[in-house]
């Protein structure tokens, strides 16, 4: 009996004439090599019926190049949708966090116009709207305009009296509140008038006033608010001139005592005598 063993394939040649004790022992030592030993790096399994042993390759095959991943693109990041009046920011517009980040922000603007836009994420014409106010923003480079959630600010709203959306208020310097209304595409004709009557450069004769004490008093009397506001104190007409005309270099000539008595008594006749 020939027995062969090449390229890994065991063949048994057929019709030999084998002793059945030869064969067996054999078939016996070429079933355990199947089973236990590789045979040129390959893991073989198999049986011996009709004389021929199976050999195939167990490594894992490559993968496609389209599915192949290099190093460090494994972790995928997904970006954050941008939310409708988060888009076209310009750098002169942002959102309002509080009422007294509104408050401060119109007090530190100074003579700059400020336009407040009050909008809903769920109101439609807020939505169609904030193209053109973000165009106007990017057209106004030294108007600020703050926006202000409703959803997010409700309880401040309702103290400033907005009740309609979308609605705008602006501010201007010392004169502080100087237009207030409510429109829509179709009437922005109403925005563009305002935004030319108060957007021209001009000085303001004093600080910024910012929100009307009206405003105020309704934010502080919010509970839901963390917003105080103490109503200033009048101060006698005599101490304001002593103090102005105490700074140094003021354009004020410190008053006689006698002149200061008639202010602080405040009779009428010593008033017009010294008018005259």
């Amino acid at each position: 009996m020939a027995e062969a063993l090449f390229n890994g394939v065991v063949a048994s040649p057929c019709g030999g004439d084998v002793g059945a004790g030869l064969a067996g022992r054999v078939r016996g030592a070429a079933a355990a090599l199947a089973e236990s030993v590789p045979i040129g790096g390959y893991s073989t399994k198999g049986s011996f019926s009709a004389g021929r042993m199976a050999v195939w390759d167990r490594k894992a095959r490559p993968l496609p190049r389209s599915l192949e991943a290099a190093p460090g693109q494994m972790n995928l990041t997904i970006a954050k949708a941008m939310r409708w009046w988060e888009k076209g920011l310009q750098p002169n517009m942002r959102e309002i966090e509080s009422a007294q980040d509104l408050a401060d922000s119109l007090l530190n603007a100074g003579d700059k116009l400020v336009v407040v836009d009050f909008f809903s994420p769920g109101c439609g014409g807020c939505r169609s709207l904030h193209p053109k106010i973000a165009q106007f923003a990017e057209k106004n480079p030294d108007v600020m305009f703050l926006q202000v959630n409703y959803e997010t600010h409700k309880s401040m709203c309702y103290s400033l009296h907005v009740h309609v959306l979308p609605f705008f208020r602006f501010y201007r310097g010392a004169q502080g509140r100087v237009s207030s209304f409510s429109c829509t595409n179709a009437t922005i004709k109403k925005f563009k008038d305002a935004l030319a009557k108060h957007g021209p450069d001009r000085c303001s004769l004093g600080p910024a006033r910012g929100l009307e004490e009206s405003e105020l008093v309704a934010l502080a009397a919010n509970r839901d608010l963390q917003f105080t506001y103490e109503k200033p104190g009048l101060v006698p007409i005599a101490e304001a001139i002593a103090k102005e005309a105490a700074q140094p270099g003021g354009p004020w000539v410190p008053l006689p005592a006698t002149a200061t008595q008639l202010l602080t008594q405040g009779s009428e006749s010593s008033l017009l005598s010294s008018g005259r």
